[in-house]
């Protein structure tokens, strides 16, 4: 059985990791490959595929995006309706995550934001420090990749909340289900994570009157996707004051323009979408793990369901 590995970047360390891994299949590059031997792939691994990438796949069984995220690839004009999609699972993001998301709720409840505004301003004075009883933390979204940054936040002592979609039960978390909660959620948020999946329900879930919702002085840390919050509601708070600080990964076009208002904000933190990423050896690892699966019949991890975009 064959793969298509379809990717921007250099495939080169997937090509290695597939033919150490699987060297009873044969792995092709898309523009490299004739459209007869397209015909007879069964099996895509895929990211930011091109426009005409689906259409020459007609014997395609599974397709396998290599990464969590699915939103940018459910919109493909030409994605088959008929095909599983079946998204990575962690695939060793969720340990970095959880790094990035602690570096953030530390950077607040040590006050480092406030003392690089001091710094800024050649101002000596100690801010304090707060007990992280008093720093509530809020998760919204509580996936896989939540519980990893939840587990790395635990032990030290901050109050933990979580929202999502459906009722869930977290052990050590305060959790919250339904639009109608948000606001009793958002309330108890002094910083608020964002972690959830980009979906017609999503977008633009953090509106201005949501936002509103937070406490004065909650600071914004987005590791999901950009179009999640009302971009030009977050920058009049914080032009405000009314949020205190906003540690930004994604946004609503990227790469971030060079003259947006985030890059040179003094309560704002830009980095540019690398909060986390898929290590190639244990995607792979997971994708071949589904193939096998799906080829003795057994459910595969990671099936999207179209409908709900996740």
């Amino acid at each position: 059985m064959t793969l298509l590995l379809a990717t921007p970047g250099a495939a080169e360390p997937w090509l290695k990791i597939l033919r150490a891994e699987a060297p009873d299949r044969a792995v092709h590059l898309w523009g490299q490959t004739d459209a007869q031997t397209l015909a007879t792939i069964p099996y895509a691994l895929v990211w930011k595929p091109p426009a005409d990438l689906f259409a020459p796949l007609t014997g395609l069984k599974a397709i396998f995006n290599l990464g969590a995220g699915v939103d940018a690839l459910l919109a493909h004009p030409g994605l088959p309706k008929h095909v599983p999609l079946v998204r990575i699972v962690d695939g060793g993001m969720a340990a970095q995550m959880a790094e990035y998301a602690l570096y953030g709720v530390l950077h607040v409840h040590r006050r480092f934001d406030l003392l690089a505004q001091q710094q800024a301003a050649s101002v000596w004075n100690d801010p304090g420090i707060c007990d992280p009883a008093e720093t509530r933390v809020g998760i919204l979204g509580l996936g896989a990749l939540a519980q990893g940054v939840i587990e790395k936040l635990q032990p030290f002592g901050f109050p933990l909340s979580g929202w999502s979609r459906s009722p869930r039960s977290v052990p050590g978390v305060t959790t919250y289900a339904g639009l109608d909660s948000l606001p009793a959620f958002l309330a108890g948020c002094d910083v608020l994570i964002v972690l959830l999946p980009l979906t017609a329900e999503t977008e633009g879930l953090l509106s201005d009157a949501r936002l509103a919702h937070l406490p004065p002085g909650a600071s914004v840390i987005n590791l999901a996707r950009g179009a999640l919050i009302d971009e030009a509601a977050l920058l009049a708070r914080l032009d405000s004051g009314a949020i205190r600080f906003a540690l930004l990964d994604v946004f609503r076009q990227e790469p971030l323009p060079t003259d947006h208002p985030f890059w040179r904000h003094p309560r704002v933190k830009v980095t540019p979408h690398t909060s986390a990423a898929t290590l190639p050896r244990e995607a792979i690892q997971q994708i071949l793990g589904n193939i096998a699966a799906f080829e003795r019949g057994a459910p595969m991890q990671g099936v999207i369901d179209p409908t709900r975009g996740y």
